[in-house]
């Protein structure tokens, strides 16, 4: 009884927590996206030199508004789908599908809805101005007749946030169905059951404590399977790259600072801001410093780690798997293609790794973290 009431409790947390971090998340990322880069190769053609290997790896790895799989180098036709396009304007909220964009993104189609002129360029959308018909670029390549739109757009990680919420949700709802039966869950929830126990057993109550780990449960479960969930995503083909995106990975840090800096304990704020044992004219200066390590350093070192790795990893599998176009002059296309082949599938192997690993040290430092501001010293 006391196992299905635990599982209960843990299940519910960590779906309040699921809502408020994707909305966080979502929020964050509408206005940290980054820009591809500037001198794309034109679609269509082939990228067969080592610059444009390291500009098609770079525009793939960021943010995108729609999916795209493959170009016929013959024809030219794309194959993907695209996504839905919600901005706002200057004349209010416009909607419509990114393929009326006809996966430009150098700012050539301009798309009119209801008397305002859209456009993208480098992954950003782009208001023109009334009387214009056309993008004016400056010498660095910048848009001089029009202004940036709040983008709320269903991008690639935003869809990846989506599907992995209703992952987490449909996995905690069969993991708390599954303890109402009985004590031993069925289906999913048997999966997902040990990676519960490891959470709370070899993160949670070492780091946090046994009177208090309980409360931070739901979200270091939430936390850990957000992270595990969107790293495995980023190793399909469809081309997510959630957790490289340096919006979502600062949004987890901050949503850590705030938990940690909200429930810390009167000794944690005592020791932070007046910090006992040291002469009284240097604890001004200590107080600065731990309040930016609090505020600054450890979340920073969350977001960094995180995000740096997942991109890297990201990064070296494309590579290796363009190995069979650099490599193919001095070795043939049939050794060039069974090396990266290799490769990559070694590489792809080790990244399953990472992706748990990942998930599991974020988790690890985020309960790391927590205990430190709830932990109570002793008096003597």
């Amino acid at each position: 009884m006391l196992l299905f009431r635990k599982g209960i409790m843990i299940a519910k947390k960590s779906i309040k927590f699921l809502v408020v971090l994707f909305a966080l998340t979502t929020s964050l990322s509408v206005f940290a996206n980054g820009d591809d880069n500037k001198n794309q190769h034109p679609e269509g053609n082939q990228v067969d030199t080592p610059e444009e290997i390291k500009e098609y790896i770079a525009h793939h790895l960021k943010d995108s508004h729609d999916f795209h799989f493959y170009t016929d180098n013959e024809s030219g036709k794309h194959y993907g789908f695209p996504l839905p396009v919600i901005v706002w304007t200057s004349k209010g909220l416009r909607t419509f599908m990114s393929s009326e964009f006809h996966h430009d993104d150098a700012g050539h189609v301009v798309v009119e809805k209801d008397g305002v002129k859209l456009t993208k360029i480098h992954s950003k959308i782009y208001e023109l101005d009334a009387d214009a018909n056309e993008v004016q670029f400056d010498e660095a390549h910048h848009a001089t007749n029009a202004t940036k739109v709040l983008d709320f757009s269903i991008t690639k990680s935003v869809l990846g946030m989506l599907l992995t919420g209703l992952l987490m949700l449909l996995g905690f709802g069969a993991l708390a169905r599954g303890y109402k039966k009985g004590h031993v869950p069925t289906g999913i929830g048997r999966v997902l059951e040990p990676l519960v126990i490891y959470v709370r057993d070899e993160i949670a109550r070492p780091n946090i404590g046994e009177k208090k780990y309980r409360k931070f449960m739901g979200f270091l479960l939430t936390v850990f399977f957000f992270v595990w969930i969107l790293n495995l995503l980023g190793l399909t083909p469809l081309g997510f790259n959630v957790t490289g995106q340096i919006a979502v990975t600062a949004c987890l840090a901050i949503f850590t600072m705030l938990i940690y800096l909200f429930s810390g304990s009167k000794d944690f704020w005592a020791h932070t801001l007046w910090m006992p044992g040291v002469p009284v004219i240097l604890r001004p200066i200590l107080a600065v410093i731990e309040l930016v390590g609090f505020v600054l350093i450890k979340p920073f070192s969350l977001l960094v780690r995180l995000f740096a790795n997942i991109t890297a990893g990201h990064f070296v599998v494309m590579s290796l798997i363009a190995l069979m176009i650099t490599m193919k002059q001095s070795f043939g296309p049939v050794a060039s293609t069974g090396m990266s082949l290799v490769l990559s599938l070694f590489i792809m192997v080790i990244e399953l790794l990472v992706a748990f690993l990942q998930a599991f040290i974020f988790t690890m430092l985020s309960s790391l973290f927590i205990g430190m501001a709830v932990e109570e010293h002793e008096h003597h």
